[in-house]
Parts: structure tokens; sequence; C-alpha cells
């Protein structure tokens, strides 16, 4: 009985921990004891990196088969620029261009994990219907509340992510009192308010670039173990931003090596998934990370 009883309470310990570390996304389960790899596909003429954009489902059936062989576990579709100074585009207008490729990709991979980006509680209905598994609401329900009660009479998985303003704006002299802080309060509210809507399966993203400057942005990815407080998987979208190429005096497309190495940060200090653009590259550092653990 005295060997039985650690034993017992070992097991309970692994299986508190396994579960600790697993998100529910409609009817998958994501282990996220080891950090994962969101790959980005946009179903749209003007995102800022032009790599990321496709302009037929035959292309993007092929970019998201390369994407999972390449070893992603999520793959985020997005019908809508968010870049800074978008124009914003009727829900109509976004659904109409990503009903098709959501059918045809939800049909194809039926075992990956399919993200939709949207703040429209309409378009997040209708794909929740079409079978999606998580809701990447770059807003975090400030410019639709009502996705809240959308993913809550779902089983998706919902991403909350801090923005400051709306795309057109956000670069407007963005100012905190601390940075870090405010984004802080701002997810714990966003939280509360998914809780009290049966949400649970939440993931959070402090949203590097939505209404920061780039000594904001790095100020938030030195300490983005702060967000650990939250309990929450950390999401970290680094992916070619102008933080980066700003700072290398490039541009998007010579951006990759500088993501490389935010990303091996972004890792040591928590991050959970990599939002991406080039998942072989960021499943590489995913690895070499787990080594000097």
């Amino acid at each position: 009985m005295q060997k039985v009883l650690p034993r017992l309470l070992i097991c309970s310990f692994n299986c508190l921990f396994l579960c600790m570390n697993v998100l529910k996304a409609n009817d998958k389960l994501l282990d996220l004891t080891t950090p994962k790899v969101m790959g980005i596909v946009n179903v749209t003429p003007d995102s800022f990196h032009r790599g990321s954009r496709i302009e037929s489902t035959d292309q993007g059936l092929s970019v998201i088969s390369k994407m999972i062989e390449d070893g992603a576990s999520i793959i985020d579709l997005g019908g809508q620029s968010s870049r800074p100074r978008a124009e914003r585009i009727s829900d109509t207008e976004e659904l109409k261009r990503m009903l098709p490729m959501v059918a045809l990709a939800r049909k194809e991979f039926p075992k990956v994990i399919i993200s939709i980006d949207t703040f429209y509680s309409t378009v997040a209905k209708a794909l929740i219907e079409e079978g999606i598994d998580m809701i990447n609401d770059i807003s975090a329900g400030s410019i639709d509340p009502a996705i809240f009660e959308v993913v809550g009479h779902s089983e998706v998985a919902y991403v909350l992510m801090h923005m400051l303003g709306t795309p057109m704006v956000m670069q407007d002299n963005p100012t905190y009192e601390n940075v870090v802080l405010d984004i802080l309060n701002f997810l714990t509210e966003k939280i509360n308010i998914c809780e009290k809507h049966g949400i649970y399966d939440v993931i959070v993203d402090p949203g590097f670039g939505f209404g920061k400057t780039v000594d904001q942005n790095y100020e938030i990815l030195k300490k983005l173990s702060v967000f650990k407080i939250l309990d929450k998987p950390i999401l970290a979208g680094l992916s070619r931003k102008s933080m980066i190429y700003k700072t290398l005096g490039s541009d998007s497309k010579q951006a990759l090596n500088g993501t490389t190495a935010l990303h091996m940060v972004a890792l040591a200090n928590g991050a959970k998934i990599l939002r991406v653009h080039d998942v072989k590259e960021a499943k590489e550092t995913i690895t070499l990370h787990q080594k000097v653990l």
C-alpha cells in the first residue's frame, strides 16, 4: 500500500499536468506540452506579406498541404487584411472570400485544426457550421461583442488578441501607461467575459504590431513571460513584422532570419504557439529550443 500511494499521486500529478497543457478545439485536442506552429494563409489581395496571399482554392490547398507536411498543427485562414491603415471590408465580403476555401480545406484536411481569423460574429457562426475548430479574433470581441455568444454556443477554441483601436488607426501614436500591464489588464478582463459566456479554451495573444511602436513590441517580447499569470497558452505573432524589418533596415521579404531569432526569444519566454508565414523554419526553431531546455 505504501508503494501504491506514491504511484497514484504521481499519476494524478501527470494527468493534471497534461490537462493543463491540452487545449480542446472542437472535436480535436491540441497538446501544448511542446509548442506548436500555426500557419498563415490569407485569402486576401492586400495582406502585408505578399507571400502569404493565395489567389485560388487550388493554390490554397497546395499551400496548406505543404504547411502540414512541414509541421503546422494549425492552419489560420484569413479573409481580411489587418495591416496598418487597412480599410475594413464587410462581413458579407469576408465570408464570400472565405467560404469556398474553408469548405474545401475542411474536406481535404479533416484532422488538422483550422482556425479562422475574423472579428465578425456572423462570419464566425457561418464557418463554425462548416466545421472549423478555432476563432482568431484580433479585436478580442471589441469590434463585435456578439462573437462571445457565438463562440460560447460552440466547441471551438478562441484566440484573444490585444489591439489598440482598429487597423485603420492603431498606429496613430499608440500610448500606454505601462504597455505590458495595460495589455495584461485588457486580456484579464476579456478572459472574464469569455468565462461568463462558457468559453474556457482560450489562447492569449499580446498583439505584436497592433497598436504598438517598435520599442513597445520589444518591451512586450522581453516580458512575454508575464502573461503566464493568465494561465492560458500564449500565442506569438511575430512573423516578418515591421518590428523586425524596421530594426534591420530591410522589408518583410528579407525578415525570415530576424523572425527566427525572435521566435527563439518568444519560446524561451513562454510562447506555446507561433503564428508564422514560414512553417518549416518555425518548426525547426521549436525543435532546437526543445533541445536546449
